[in-house]
């Protein structure tokens, strides 16, 4: 992987770890990573001994980071017993989904307006490197990656960054979801091409466009996760 593509994939961890270098912090965004990512996958149980000598700390980090997933969502503290990765809530889901859809159409709508340079350059590179990913065929991580950063730099184009934050926060069942898809080369493309038009209409200051645009890309019907329910009947609450 060339170094522009690290450097993004890094800086579109949510509040990166070198904002708040404690041990509990650190804890709580590699454990996300791990349950997002399906590493960890739902109904894990984590042992909080065996968490506490792989990260080389002593209970109370890992007590706060724990608690904090569990504010998540990821997690279900079970007091004096076990802590166990959540299976993934549908309702909790397709909140995420309403709660995403109603802030980017906010977000881009204001973009459109302010018509940012930095915010529109900086989308394309994430675009450009998509692509190439794309055309490797088998870094479907890395593409989703990038596109959970093209989302941030958004976000960030407008200022808010704590806004994203709390999407991010309410999303772990609808990530974990998307971490289940094997897209193919046409939706690869139309998810490209989605980036693309969001970001023209957004350099062309054409809010109504922009709406439309980020409103399309964001659709989803009600039962879209149905087929991965029956897949990973396992991984579905």
């Amino acid at each position: 992987m060339n170094t522009s593509l690290q450097a993004a994939l890094d800086l579109m961890r949510p509040e990166p770890s070198i904002l708040r270098p404690t041990a509990a912090s650190r804890i709580y965004d590699d454990l996300r990573q791990r349950i997002l990512s399906l590493d960890l996958p739902p109904g894990t149980n984590l042992l909080r001994a065996e968490l506490a000598k792989e990260y080389e700390v002593s209970q109370t980090p890992l007590r706060d980071a724990l608690q904090r997933l569990d504010q998540d969502g990821l997690v279900k503290i079970y007091p004096q017993s076990r802590t166990l990765v959540t299976r993934i809530d549908v309702p909790q889901l397709n909140e995420a989904l309403f709660l995403r859809r109603a802030l980017e159409t906010e977000v881009v709508l204001g973009l459109a307006r302010t018509k940012v340079p930095e915010t529109v350059v900086r989308a394309r590179a994430v675009i450009a490197m998509q692509r190439a990913v794309a055309e490797e065929g088998t870094q479907l991580r890395k593409f989703q990656q990038l596109d959970e950063y093209f989302h941030f730099i958004l976000f960030e184009g407008l200022g808010r960054e704590a806004l994203h934050a709390l999407l991010r926060s309410r999303s772990g069942h609808l990530d974990r979801v998307r971490r289940l898809q094997r897209h193919s080369e046409e939706k690869l493309q139309q998810i490209l091409q989605g980036h693309t038009a969001i970001i023209d209409a957004i350099e062309a200051g054409d809010e109504a466009r922009a709406i439309h645009e980020i409103r399309d890309h964001t659709y989803k019907p009600e039962d879209w996760a149905d087929e991965y329910r029956i897949l990973h009947k396992d991984y579905f609450a």
